[in-house]
């Protein structure tokens, strides 16, 4: 019945759903209802029970359905059985006295080509591997060398140059439209440029553990802004990345802008929030508070600065301690850490430092705090 399905899907885990958003829901189709999903440590048993998260097993579940309201607004992730490594083509090199840097394309799919710049550090340990980081650019017409110095990045934004300076190999791939990535959205089989970005950034861990320099037990991701979501994003749906690091990234969708989501809506990001949802987010199948949790128990940095007028911090603040939770269910709270720098919508030296330090303990790194740039 649909009423049992949607029940199933349900990710808002309130205690009772009124009988006009059950009608509502039901009426168009929709597999999730939401109230609030910040209630993390709840969750609805397949036949309709709502019980608490007391164990890992409960916490699965939990995840489960977070990624279900995912998809249900970014399309699903496409099936990854049996794909080799990306076929790599390059285009460009450039040596400087700390790495080789290539821009390559790389293949995400048959017929799509991702242009990404990809660091080589010279001061990788004699007889072991690198870790590697995939470095996600913020909005920028530049796309990727938006985030490299070399590039002339603007302040602030050259973190794929830093981390291949700090002896990290770096893979910095285009965003759909963003930079060298000349991309029809209207001719694409994706739901969401959201879930093409997620599925091209998968594709470029696969290219990274694939390279003979990396050890991919050591991968992580970090981004700015567009960045900042689409590293948690990522995250969420590819568990090989050990840590993830979002400056600017995001806050609970009734905290942005006020509730008004056109900027997500985007053909660029996830139309559905519009198409499907009518940009309203008490009927939206996730919310942020459940993206983040859903990193646990990998490390997780989180930097929402008290001035940012993009991602409103109170509702990073509200959801630090429900996010905690989880964590600590996991025992993993000492991978947890959010900062709030006071200062507006930026990544500023002292935070890039602070989150550098925290990806060297969480993969494994030695310790460099050269490549900074003031």
């Amino acid at each position: 019945m649909k009423i049992l399905s949607l029940v199933v899907l349900f990710v808002g885990f309130a205690a009772t759903v009124s009988a006009s958003r059950e009608t509502r829901a039901e009426s168009s189709n929709e597999t999730a209802a939401t109230t609030d999903h910040s209630r993390l440590m709840e969750y609805i048993s397949a036949d309709g029970r709502l019980l608490p998260v007391q164990t890992k097993d409960d916490w699965d579940a939990r995840r489960r359905l977070i990624v279900a309201g995912m998809e249900e607004v970014m399309g699903p992730l496409p099936n990854r059985s049996n794909l080799p490594p990306p076929e790599v083509k390059t285009l460009k090199r450039l040596e400087t006295d700390d790495f080789v840097r290539y821009e390559i394309e790389y293949r995400a799919e048959k017929d799509d080509l991702v242009p990404a710049l990809l660091y080589l550090p010279k001061n990788r340990p004699a007889g072991r591997k690198a870790p590697a980081m995939l470095a996600l650019h913020p909005t920028s017409k530049h796309g990727k060398k938006g985030i490299a110095i070399e590039d002339g990045a603007p302040p602030n934004r050259g973190y794929a140059t830093e981390l291949a300076r700090r002896g990290y190999v770096v893979l910095a791939p285009d965003y759909p439209t963003f930079g060298d990535y000349h991309w029809d959205l209207s001719k694409s089989n994706y739901a969401s440029g959201t879930m093409q970005g997620i599925f091209n950034h998968i594709r470029g861990v696969d290219l990274l553990s694939a390279k003979e320099e990396v050890d991919p037990e050591r991968i992580g991701v970090i981004g700015h802004s567009l960045g900042g979501h689409n590293a948690m994003f990522v995250g969420v749906f590819d568990r090989r990345l050990k840590v993830i690091v979002s400056s600017c990234g995001w806050t609970p969708f009734h905290d942005y802008y006020g509730g008004k989501l056109n900027g997500w809506a985007q053909d660029r990001y996830m139309p559905r929030v519009r198409e499907k949802f009518g940009l309203d987010p008490d009927r939206l199948p996730f919310d942020f508070y459940e993206v983040a949790a859903a990193l646990a128990p990998r490390a997780f940095f989180s930097a929402s600065p008290l001035r940012d007028d993009n991602f409103d911090v109170h509702g990073v603040k509200k959801a630090e301690p429900k996010i905690r939770d989880v964590y600590s269910l996991l025992e993993a709270a000492d991978r947890l850490e959010f900062t709030y720098p006071d200062c507006p919508h930026d990544f500023p030296p002292p935070v890039r430092l602070e989150a550098y330090r925290f990806i060297d303990r969480a993969l494994g790194h030695e310790k460099r705090e050269n490549g900074v740039t003031q």
